[in-house]
């Protein structure tokens, strides 16, 4: 790592006198070599092409090789119907929202709302493409599942069985100015749920919007130790700033004791300890397949075209295959950083510090032991999330509970990869439900406990609003 004489050493090597000066007034954040690997030495692949975000770790054994080539085929590859020749891959539904987690992690990354959400909505009457990425969860007081249609809509099935209902997504549009006089407009979605198949959702129901995210580095995340999290709530209290992170406690079935509570790391609100629990999971929720851990299909008492529909085994993903998928999602590599030395982006790494967005988005770790996967431990990595809940404010609340998360609580997500979206994934939608249409409007959406960092953000003049965002981009 170079330390602040060093990158000074380096500066004045290459005659850079006016980034010393700017350096010296903090108007430039120190340049640290070892950000330029953010998945640590094992974890980080030098591509930032379409594949950037669908490639293993380099130091995994040979059969480890095998295991995520084997895992990758069963992530990306359609489910289809059951009964099916393909008896390895039958079983999908009979509600589902895609037939492959693929369809939604689109080459492992960042999914978006339809086509249509680029547009403001004015009619609700006309149904429009539904979302496949985009899912709603569902629940009533008491974080109970809806009596009806359990805890996720699912707007697709297969032929025999009826679709639980189509999403509606309506926009509103938001105008503001920064400080300096330039405009700027956000989309405030609002979601409705129409063509219902089961008769009326409880009139208490409770909708939460969540986008598929990217899949870089999750083994990494698994392998931060959990005192190193608690960590830093502690030190945002002590900063005394108004930030208060809190910790998400979760139960998980593939720990050794399910009736434990564990440190919940993963999910939009740090709703699910590990990444084994989350591929079960999603099978069950987003494709309709059964495994040991959730070996019931997911049809509520009046869906009776789903309880009576053919399986295709039981359980329909075998335990060997459900963890060749876990160890698949385990091991997707971190794009290397792209110009992290360059003064735009140290110029914005600073102004990222000044406003205080590295509280919530603590930037590096060092990884513990991680039996599972070996060489995953001991390595220092930049995913900038310090994987804690947040209140952000009445614009972002779903007014939904989850685990112990408030309905205006978010888990700080990982920046890593953020600036290869748009490459790899063809958009630049950002947010639990992808309603900023560019970096700068996600930041725009913070409130709550990130008020005050919104507020210096607004109050920067254009070129310092674009360093910010080429900061973000390099990530």
């Amino acid at each position: 790592m170079k330390t602040k004489s060093l990158w000074l050493l380096t500066a004045c090597l290459l005659g850079t006198g006016s980034v010393l000066a700017a350096y010296e007034k903090g108007l430039l954040a120190p340049f640290i070599a070892s950000e330029e690997f953010p998945g640590g030495e094992v974890g980080t692949i030098d591509d930032h092409g379409k594949n950037a975000f669908s490639l293993p770790y380099p130091g995994l054994t040979d059969a480890q090789k095998t295991t995520f080539v084997v895992g990758n085929s069963f992530f990306k590859k359609a489910w289809v119907e059951a009964p099916s020749s393909t008896k390895a891959r039958d079983g999908l539904g009979p509600h589902f929202v895609a037939q492959s987690c693929g369809a939604c992690h689109t080459m492992d990354g960042r999914g978006a709302p339809p086509d249509f959400a680029n547009r403001l909505q004015t009619d609700l009457k006309n149904p429009a493409e539904q979302p496949m990425a985009l899912l709603l969860r569902l629940s009533i007081p008491g974080q109970k599942p809806d009596p009806v249609y359990g805890g996720q809509l699912n707007n697709r099935a297969i032929p025999s069985v009826k679709p639980e209902g189509k999403v509606q997504i309506k926009y509103s549009e938001i105008k503001g100015q920064f400080a300096d006089g330039t405009a700027y407009s956000l989309l405030k979605p609002s979601y409705h749920i129409s063509d219902l198949a089961y008769g009326p959702l409880h009139k208490d129901i409770m909708l939460s919007p969540r986008i598929a995210p990217q899949m870089i580095g999750l083994g990494l995340l698994e392998a931060i130790p959990q005192q190193d999290i608690l960590a830093n709530a502690e030190r945002q209290k002590a900063e005394g700033k108004g930030i208060a992170g809190q910790p998400n406690y979760v139960f998980d079935a593939f720990s050794k004791n399910p009736k434990k509570e564990l440190l919940g790391r993963f999910g939009w609100k740090a709703n699910v300890a590990s990444i084994g629990h989350q591929s079960a999971g999603a099978f069950l929720g987003d494709i309709g397949i059964t495994s040991s851990i959730n070996p019931l299909e997911d049809c509520m008492p009046k869906q009776t075209d789903c309880r009576k529909s053919p399986s295709g085994g039981k359980p329909e993903i075998d335990d060997k295959t459900l963890q060749q998928v876990i160890f698949y999602s385990q091991t997707l590599a971190v794009p290397t950083r792209r110009d992290a030395d360059s003064q735009d982006v140290l110029r914005g790494k600073q102004i990222f510090k000044d406003a205080n967005c590295v509280s919530c988005h603590t930037p590096s770790y060092k990884t513990g032991t991680f039996p599972a996967i070996p060489q995953l431990a001991n390595q220092t990595i930049y995913p900038y999330t310090d994987l804690l809940l947040h209140d952000m404010g009445d614009g972002l609340a779903d007014g939904r509970p989850d685990g112990r998360a408030s309905g205006r609580q978010w888990k700080t997500p990982p920046l890593w990869g953020l600036g290869l979206v748009k490459t790899v994934n063809g958009h630049t939608r950002y947010l639990h439900d992808g309603r900023a249409r560019n970096l700068m409007e996600a930041v725009l959406w913070h409130g709550g406990e990130a008020e005050a960092s919104k507020q210096h953000v607004l109050k920067l003049n254009a070129q310092d609003r674009e360093n910010l965002t080429t900061f973000l981009q390099s990530l």
